[in-house]
């Protein structure tokens, strides 16, 4: 990428923890000079902020219940006003190699790209399930798609993820930016406004970080009763791109292929969280019938329900 464009880095942070010095070292020595480098702290408790500020980077701080994961990376996208690409990380996504910011920022010397994500490789305590999901999300090869590849790829053709993904300022925010009131994937939004407005979106395998969960099968519940409010407040992504169902059977023929190679022990485990994704994200479709509460309960970002205000039929 030309030196002539100028980066940020922005990281949203909610006490990082012990790792988190480690976490600014790795990700400085993948930074070019110059570079701006945004920490937005959503009232932390422990070192995070104070650490980051040492190390020279830029620190805002919000209140806790402020956070939205549209909104804030929004106000980070504004904040960084002399940037051209902005590069959003998360605080448990640590770079793999020193050259994973510019593999991933050098995709921007075509004019036609609106954003780009790297790949994400599980960490090295990831369970079999969840190292598959990393592999499955994010494959060894790269891509660039545009809104032609629709018909193929349905509702992937939208995919980004902020835990290590790359936007052309000016680009995203004449498409709308990020958007706000959200429960989660707000990076899909995104990537499916730029696809509106005529820009690619490029997946770059060889810019990589270390980012997988371990998620207990209570929270993987939770996470897709998200991902259903998410597709029933957003229901133009599936009206425009497609339904999610068929991509979730492709997960699971893969997932059962790798697990009889790797851990075939898991796949009772495997095939109880497949009908738990499922339920989820069923009720999460129908999130408009349940109560305020009752939904605080099953989701896994439960602040987004602390509005008193928060109709039943989505905002």
């Amino acid at each position: 990428m030309g030196n002539a464009i100028r980066l940020g880095v922005c990281v949203p942070t909610l006490n990082a923890g012990p790792g988190w010095s480690d976490w600014l070292t790795q990700c400085e020595t993948a930074l070019r000079p110059g570079t701006r480098k945004l920490v937005i702290d959503s009232s932390s408790t422990d070192d995070t902020a104070r650490l980051a500020a040492e190390r020279g980077w830029e620190v805002v701080g919000i209140a806790r219940e402020a956070f939205d994961h549209g909104g804030t990376r929004q106000f980070g996208l504004k904040h960084l006003d002399d940037c051209d690409v902005v590069v959003f990380l998360t605080q448990d996504a640590l770079p793999a190699h020193v050259e994973a910011l510019a593999r991933l920022t050098s995709v921007f010397d075509d004019p036609s790209v609106g954003a780009a994500f790297g790949r994400q490789l599980p960490h090295p305590d990831a369970t079999p399930i969840a190292a598959h999901a990393r592999l499955f999300n994010y494959p060894a090869a790269s891509r660039v798609v545009s809104k032609a590849d629709i018909p193929r790829l349905g509702l992937k053709t939208a995919f980004l993820s902020n835990s290590f993904a790359a936007y052309r300022r000016q680009a995203l925010l004449a498409a709308g930016g990020f958007p706000s009131g959200t429960i989660l994937s707000e990076d899909m939004i995104a990537g499916a406004r730029l696809l509106e407005h005529g820009y690619q979106l490029a997946y770059c395998a060889d810019a990589q970080v270390f980012h997988s969960h371990n998620y207990s099968l209570v929270e993987e519940f939770k996470r897709y009763f998200d991902i259903g409010v998410l597709h029933h407040r957003e229901g133009w992504l599936l009206k425009w791109l497609g339904k999610a169902e068929g991509e979730g059977g492709r997960f699971v023929r893969s997932e059962i292929r790798y697990l009889l190679r790797h851990a075939p022990w898991r796949l009772p485990e495997a095939g109880l969280r497949t009908c738990l994704k499922y339920a989820g994200y069923r009720l999460g479709k129908a999130e408009s019938r349940l109560s305020v509460g009752f939904k605080r309960r099953l989701s896994m970002h439960k602040g987004f329900w602390n509005d008193p205000d928060e109709p039943n039929q989505g905002r």
